[in-house]
């Protein structure tokens, strides 16, 4: 078993620890990778985890512009991979790639499928509320992973978790279930099995706009909404910030900017009032009516500044209760 031969492709995060798992335990012939991209001011080129990690075994890196190049086709061919384990690679794979191992091409996707297929399953299981999510893996196919399923594992999730916490469990959980899966797939153990037809639904790309709050909303579906979308696009909303100007003759102005405030933490109120109107402006936080009940703001951000908390905020800008975000 340790003799097969397996092609990694991934690029976030997520690839990494699999990465790491899988090259523990199997023979690792290469690693493929999107190419790296330009970040920062200096738009200089950042390497992902998975290629550093890749250069440090001195495992060959492939990083295609496009999955379906002919010059990169022909380059895995000459591999002879067994097997082709897919993580959060970026790229749709053609046919030609998915017929070429043996055992074809195996993909760890993060729900339970058919639930949230598509590009955000773990934001979309949060913002709906879900209460237990898992990870899948599926031998792919050529639809948006459709493919039959091998095995999954499921874990709850808790009312702290946000997109960060529980993309890492279910990485951890992701790259344990592949090195259990592996062994008894190629085995002829395991016989995948197609998806039901029942329960299937789609999860989008994030958008940054997507983190903008509506506060006509229940309390629990905009707590559920910065869950989702912590650490990014996060939570954010508009509000009108005062400052103080004195004039040549001493004599106080005031003006209003608009500007955006990146929510952190929150908790859930029983109060009521009109969306968006602040109730209470304390030590205690920031208390803003929603659709149903309101939520307290514990730690905020203002736009270009650091993070605060709702004590730390309040001492340097002005929100009153009869004010409005939104």
């Amino acid at each position: 078993m340790n003799e097969m031969r397996i092609v990694f492709m991934g690029t976030a995060t997520m690839s990494f620890l699999c990465l790491v798992t899988l090259t523990g335990k199997f023979s690792v012939v290469a690693v493929v990778t999107q190419p790296d991209k330009p970040k920062g001011r200096d738009l200089k080129l950042q390497f992902s985890s998975v290629k550093i990690f890749a250069q440090k075994l001195n495992l060959p890196i492939l990083q295609p512009a496009k999955a379906g190049d002919e010059k990169f086709v022909s380059e895995l061919r000459e591999l002879k991979p067994d097997l082709i384990v897919v993580v959060a690679y970026g790229q749709i794979l053609p046919q030609s790639i998915l017929d070429l191992p043996k055992f074809g091409c195996l993909n760890l996707h993060t729900s339970l499928l058919p639930k949230y297929r598509g590009a955000s399953p773990i934001q979309s299981a949060i913002l709906n509320g879900e209460t237990e999510t898992g990870v899948t893996i599926m031998k792919m196919d050529a639809g948006l992973d459709t493919g039959e399923i091998l095995s999954q594992a499921r874990t709850p999730i808790l009312p702290e978790d946000n997109s960060q916490t529980l993309h890492d469990r279910l990485a951890q959980l992701g790259a344990e279930l592949l090195v259990e899966t592996i062994p008894d797939y190629v085995a002829g153990k395991i016989l995948p099995k197609p998806q039901p037809a029942e329960g299937a639904s789609y999860a989008a790309k994030i958008k940054k706009e997507d983190g903008k709050i509506d506060w006509s909303e229940p309390a629990e579906k905009i707590l559920n909404r910065l869950r989702a979308f912590t650490p990014w696009p996060g939570a954010f909303t508009g509000w009108s910030s005062s400052f103080s100007l004195l004039s040549s003759r001493d004599t106080l102005k005031r003006e209003l900017q608009p500007q955006l405030l990146k929510i952190w933490k929150v908790e859930i109120a029983e109060k009521s009032g009109a969306p968006g109107e602040i109730l209470s402006a304390d030590n205690n936080g920031i208390v803003v009516a929603c659709g149903k009940n309101a939520l307290r703001i514990l730690a905020l951000q203002r736009e270009g500044g650091r993070r605060l908390s709702a004590q730390e905020f309040l001492a340097g800008n002005l929100l009153q209760p009869g004010g409005k975000l939104g």
